[in-house]
């Protein structure tokens, strides 16, 4: 019987010293070569986004999205396609306004916090009370906060691998919280964001066990105007009228699909993006590229043969609301093995680097993965792998991890905004993103190496 390309070179790897697994990489190579002429991503990407659209989390659009997904990887011939649903608390968004009444009357434009309080259908008037950044409101008196509108800004640059999102976004994230907690009314934060549109960016935040207030971002021009109305001195007063609405429990799942492997002792490979999108724009870069990307590239390795590990592809829910979907996925699953993991959530521009985390036995991996990704530009980082909210709690069960970077120097311009439609992606840099998740996937899915870290004792 005459082998496919992909298990003829597993066949070949079990005979082979590791010195010789260079032998490997013309497959790796040539399957590679023709993803940068892949066209499946972005059919995926304008699908979803043309005919499904925003994707709110356990909302009818997000289950409409699972159909969605469900017919289109049976349609691409992945095994075992099925959705594995939980149950979480549904909020949707509803009017939003903003407005100074003193001493400079004028409208500002902003967006509801996800699971942000309401301020009832009146709104709400009192004096807003100025944090230069959320390390200010901390160190903030109660007395200073009780009975006004907090407003915290802060400012962000933007990189390249996106490192300013983890301490700028203190503010939306537990802003809200802490303002709470001492007493305000409501907290209005400037975007996390790096553009200069009037367009504002939503995003969660976590209120642990304190009652949400109404919470929102204000874009990044309203909240420099803002500032300039606070720098002239006067007292400020504000109606802001929100009304959001919690609605209950309701039902998020999972999508999963399988290239099947021929070693179920090998560890399953599991990588994928999350489905659920926020309700202001398309959801085109966050998230429907990383679905298209992972999926597009595993169809490569489907039609090439049967790899030696099972590649899952799994459409992650609710990642927004604070990756609701992965830990379902992770804790239903938490007796198999996973070898390997890895997600695509940071837009769809080109990928500049990669990084790896894997066990002593393996480290070779991450030399062939450096000659195959040259190439295409990518340069090789160190040994701290292990990024993404969905396979996060992947590794905790022991598995490796392999992150592929995709720049940063735009992704906050777009990032939980109107903004985030179709036209903002390049297929040619999406089609580069196809060829390095392909070159991935040949190389980890084949691998003769154990995959796998210790995971850690409960």
């Amino acid at each position: 019987m005459k082998l496919a390309p992909l298990a003829a070179a597993a066949a070949l790897a079990a005979l082979l010293p590791v010195p010789a697994l260079a032998q490997l990489t013309p497959t790796a190579a040539a399957l590679r070569d023709a993803a940068l002429k892949d066209d499946l991503a972005w059919e995926i990407t304008e699908g979803l986004t043309t005919e499904v659209g925003q994707r709110l989390a356990a909302t009818e659009a997000e289950a409409r999205a699972r159909d969605w997904a469900v017919a289109r990887l049976k349609a691409l011939g992945f095994a075992n396609v099925h959705v594995e649903t939980f149950k979480m608390p549904v909020w949707v968004r509803g009017e939003e306004k903003a407005e100074i009444g003193a001493p400079f009357p004028q409208s500002l434009t902003l967006a509801a916090l996800g699971n942000s309080g309401a301020t009832g259908p009146k709104g709400i008037t009192a004096e807003v009370v100025f944090f230069p950044t959320f390390a200010d409101l901390l160190a903030a008196p109660a007395e200073q906060v009780k009975g006004k509108i907090v407003f915290i800004s802060h400012r962000m640059a933007p990189t390249q691998d996106g490192s300013a999102y983890g301490p700028s976004g203190m503010a939306r994230r537990s802003g809200p919280r802490i303002g709470a907690d001492k007493g305000a009314l409501a907290v209005i934060i400037r975007s996390i964001g790096t553009d200069h549109h009037r367009v504002p960016h939503t995003g969660g935040t976590n209120w642990g066990t304190t009652k949400p207030i109404p919470a929102a971002a204000l874009s990044v021009p309203d909240a420099e105007q803002l500032e300039r109305i606070l720098a002239r001195g006067k007292p400020v007063t504000m109606h802001l009228l929100l009304t959001p609405k919690f609605l209950g429990e309701g039902e998020s799942g999972n999508v999963v699909a399988e290239v099947p492997g021929t070693d179920p002792d090998a560890g399953v490979v599991v990588i994928g993006g999350h489905l659920d999108s926020w309700d202001l724009g398309t959801g085109a870069i966050d998230d429907a590229s990383g679905v298209a990307i992972t999926t597009a590239a595993a169809k490569r390795i489907l039609d090439a043969g049967r790899p030696r590990r099972t590649i899952r592809v799994i459409w992650f829910g609710a990642e927004e609301p604070g990756g609701l979907g992965g830990e379902a996925y992770a804790k239903a699953h938490k007796d198999e093995k996973f070898a390997l993991a890895a997600e695509s959530d940071f837009g769809a521009d080109r990928i500049w680097r990669f990084e790896t985390k894997l066990p002593d036995g393996a480290k070779a991996i991450a030399g062939r993965l450096d000659a195959l990704l040259a190439p295409l530009g990518i340069t090789r980082g160190g040994d701290k792998a292990g990024d993404g909210t969905d396979v996060g709690p992947l590794f905790a069960l022991g598995a490796s991890a392999v992150d592929l970077n995709q720049s940063g120097l735009r992704y906050f311009d777009l990032h939980h905004t109107a903004d985030d439609t179709l036209d903002k992606i390049d297929p040619e840099q999406l089609r580069q993103n196809v060829a390095a998740w392909t070159a991935m996937l040949a190389t980890v899915a084949d691998a003769p190496e154990a995959l796998g870290m210790a995971a850690p004792k409960p």
